[in-house]
C-alpha cells in the first residue's frame, strides 16, 4: 500500500505538466470574463473564421451558443454556420481526419474542452506567443508549445490589429473557449452573486436571533 501511494504521488507532477500545468515563463493570466457577452460573441466569430476549418466543437451546438450569447438564429445561420443547414447541429467541420493527419502529422483536436484540459491561461498564452522560425515547416514556432505542428493561422490578423488589439482579440477567443468547456458556468456565477446577497441579508436576523436567545445565558 505504501509503495502504491509513493508511485501515485510521484506521477502527479507529470499529470500536471501534461495538462498544461508545467512551468512556463510565457504563460500569463487570461482575461476571462464570462459575463462579457460582446467579447464572447467576438470570440465565437473568431473561432468560426479562423479555427473551425480545422478544429471542431463537437460538444457545442449552434442553438445553445446562440441562446447563451444572445445571438439571433438568423445571424448565426448566416454568418457562423457554414457546414450545416440545421440550427441545432453540433459545431463540426468538413475536414477529413485522414487528410488532416497527412497534412499536419496529427489530426487537429476537438477544442470544446481545451480550457478544462489545458487551462484558460495556457490557451491564451499559446495564442499570443507565436513567433517566426524558418526552421519550422510553416515558418512559425510557439514559446508555450515548442515545435507545435499548427501554423500561425492568425498571423495576418496579428499584423492587421497590432499587438495590443490582437491580445484583446485572443482574450475574446479564449473567453469563448472557456465558455464552451462549461456553458452553465456564466449562469452559475450570476446565481452565486444572488446566493451571497441572500446569505448576507439572512445573517442579520440570524445574528439578532442569536443575541436574543443568548442574552440571559451567563
Amino acid at each position: 500500500m505504501k509503495k502504491l501511494a509513493v508511485i501515485l504521488f510521484s506521477c502527479l507532477p507529470l499529470v500536471a505538466f501534461a495538462a498544461g500545468g508545467g512551468h512556463n515563463e510565457y504563460v500569463v493570466k487570461a482575461p476571462v470574463n464570462l459575463q462579457d457577452k460582446v467579447g464572447l460573441q467576438n470570440g465565437a466569430k473568431l473561432f468560426v473564421n479562423y479555427c473551425l476549418g480545422c478544429h471542431t466543437l463537437q460538444y457545442q451546438r449552434y442553438s445553445r451558443m446562440a441562446e447563451d450569447l444572445d445571438m439571433p438564429e438568423e445571424l448565426v445561420m448566416e454568418n457562423l454556420n457554414f457546414v450545416s443547414d440545421k440550427f441545432g447541429d453540433q459545431m463540426h467541420n468538413s475536414m477529413d481526419q485522414d487528410d488532416a493527419k497527412k497534412w499536419f502529422g496529427n489530426a487537429p483536436p476537438d477544442l470544446t474542452m481545451v480550457t478544462r484540459y489545458r487551462s484558460s491561461d495556457w490557451v491564451y498564452s499559446y495564442l499570443t506567443n507565436f513567433y517566426e522560425d524558418e526552421s519550422r515547416p510553416f515558418g512559425y514556432n510557439n514559446h508555450v508549445f515548442p515545435s507545435v505542428g499548427m501554423p500561425h493561422v492568425m498571423a495576418g490578423l496579428e499584423e492587421e490589429l497590432g499587438e495590443d488589439e490582437f491580445k484583446q482579440a485572443m482574450g475574446d477567443l479564449t473567453n469563448f473557449l472557456t465558455y464552451t468547456a462549461e456553458p452553465i458556468r456564466p449562469q452559475r456565477e450570476r446565481l452565486g452573486v444572488y446566493v451571497l446577497v441572500f446569505l448576507g441579508i439572512l445573517l442579520i436576523p440570524a445574528y439578532l436571533l442569536k443575541k436574543e436567545y443568548w442574552k440571559d445565558v451567563h
